[in-house]
């Protein structure tokens, strides 16, 4: 079982950051939306315990981003791969 770490902030849908610890796009993409002030879930797969780390991938990432790349933002059903900051933006408007 993995567990999501969740941030506080205004409702602007439903928003979950599978990203890497090590990662810095990942560390500018969770940033960004700290700044936006939207509340997201997010983690961090080089975390996962090894034994459900591939299941994680297979089941949550991978139909999102087949490429299994990080940054991979999914923001109301809309998956933004990498930190492309003006498509982030323009998700979290909406």
């Amino acid at each position: 079982m993995v567990e999501w770490s969740t941030v506080d902030g205004r409702n602007a849908g439903n928003i979950s950051l599978i990203a890497l610890s090590t990662c810095g796009w990942c560390r500018k993409c969770k940033r960004l939306l700290e700044k936006e002030g939207v509340a997201f879930r997010y983690i961090y797969v080089d975390l996962i315990p090894s034994e459900h780390k591939n299941r994680f991938k297979e089941t949550e990432l991978k139909p999102w981003n087949p490429r299994l790349t990080y940054p991979t933002l999914i923001v109301n059903e809309q998956a933004i791969i990498g930190f492309e900051e003006d498509d982030i933006r323009k998700a979290l408007s909406k």
